[in-house]
């Protein structure tokens, strides 16, 4: 059996810049360490926007730009970006919420094997979630997990709501 990490967004911008939070930073060395004992397939999702972001639908409505590629708050976290090099990952650059080429890259690298997904990272309310979903959907019968104490959200109690709701669609929660 096969096991795929998908960590999610742990970018500057949002552990300790334009969106970042006391929450984002302190659960970067759990989301480290799961890196490191990790046995298994890496994926690592950008968050990737470009200078008209705020003539985006998202910029329209989150006026904060972020992520924009190229610069310092694109780039990952510094402890988890030499946790993924010393691992191996593969990147997956996204322009919206939830990555529609992560469900596609993960079957490929299954090979037609039996597999386990597990998500860390951030906004656990709003890309870990909506990654979380999407590859449930593509993925019905493969268990899925979701390890609170390597996520943040937007606040305390949006990570907690979005912890519900990916239980209520059957996303395990570690």
């Amino acid at each position: 059996m096969k096991h795929f990490l998908v960590v999610v967004d742990m970018q500057k911008d949002f552990v300790d810049g334009s969106l970042g939070t006391a929450e984002a930073v302190a659960v970067v060395p759990n989301v480290v360490n799961k890196i490191r004992d990790f046995k298994g397939e890496i994926f690592a999702t950008y968050d990737t926007h470009f200078d008209n972001y705020m003539d985006t639908a998202e910029g329209k409505k989150l006026p904060v730009p972020h992520c924009i590629k190229g610069t310092a708050g694109w780039q990952l976290d510094t402890q988890v970006a030499q946790a993924l090099n010393e691992k191996g990952y593969t990147a997956v650059e996204k322009y919206t919420f939830g990555s529609v080429d992560l469900p596609n890259l993960i079957r490929q690298a299954a090979g037609g094997e039996d597999f386990t997904i597990e998500l860390v990272g951030l906004c656990t309310d709003i890309c870990v979630v909506s990654n979380a979903l999407l590859l449930k959907a593509h993925f019905p019968e493969v268990p899925i997990r979701v390890d609170a104490a390597c996520c943040a959200g937007v606040t305390p109690a949006l990570h907690e709501a979005a912890l519900l709701t990916l239980q209520s669609c059957q996303i395990d929660r570690v």
